[in-house]
């Protein structure tokens, strides 16, 4: 069987927003993603720091966080003020630590919006919707950039499985591709820590999902 895995967002539309928010609350193995993430974010080198998210979103994988990190300051980066909205809710009484930055990661100025420079780069299902690898490359190099030595990227977001018939939104590439392109751009150490949710005979748009790290 073969078929078509994509899909079209209006993030900017409350109502779409809130409906994609109440799809996306953590099932377990969206838990186990957002525990690797923070497992990279809790290394030695990285620990009380400043953690920046590209695609905040909703707020979960922010909330994960602050309840078990009550040490670091966080940054959410989104473009949508509808989700810079439902993430207050979200992150309730931990946003006092959290600072709130708009920027689209399509432009590439956008590390000049944040309010200082991070340790822990962080993301999920985030970087696929800029519509395709050459966005995504652009989003890696900049985070390169931004990262001091010492510092580390998590990207978990959808791919497109080795092996598959299907044919995926160009966002949503192989986890051999992404890895090239972390190298490709000067990161270290880039790994692929888990392939989440995998169905490669029948897929849906939510499923098939990596965690991505790559070291400054």
């Amino acid at each position: 069987m073969n078929g078509y895995v994509g899909a079209q967002h209006r993030f900017h539309d409350a109502d779409f927003a809130q409906g994609w928010s109440d799809r996306f609350v953590p099932s377990p193995p969206r838990v186990a993603l957002f525990d690797l993430i923070l497992e990279q974010a809790a290394r030695p080198s990285i620990a009380n720091a400043h953690v920046l998210e590209l695609g905040l979103g909703p707020g979960y994988l922010a909330r994960h966080l602050l309840d078990r990190q009550p040490d670091i300051t966080y940054e959410g980066l989104d473009f949508s003020d509808a989700f810079f909205e439902i993430a207050k809710k979200t992150i309730g009484p931990h946003l006092r630590r959290v600072t709130l930055t708009k920027a689209d990661l399509l432009d590439q100025s956008w590390p000049k919006t944040l309010s200082r420079q991070p340790r822990a780069i962080i993301s999920t299902w985030t970087l696929h919707d800029l519509g395709s690898q050459q966005a995504v490359e652009a989003v890696y190099a900049r985070c390169h950039e931004t990262l001091p030595e010492g510092g580390v990227l998590v990207n978990g977001d959808f791919i497109k499985p080795q092996g598959t018939s299907w044919v995926y939104e160009p966002g949503r590439f192989e986890i051999a591709r992404h890895l090239e392109l972390l190298r490709k751009v000067g990161f270290s150490e880039a790994r692929s820590l888990a392939h989440l949710e995998p169905n490669i005979e029948n897929p849906t748009a939510a499923q098939n999902y990596a965690c991505l790290a790559a070291l400054r």
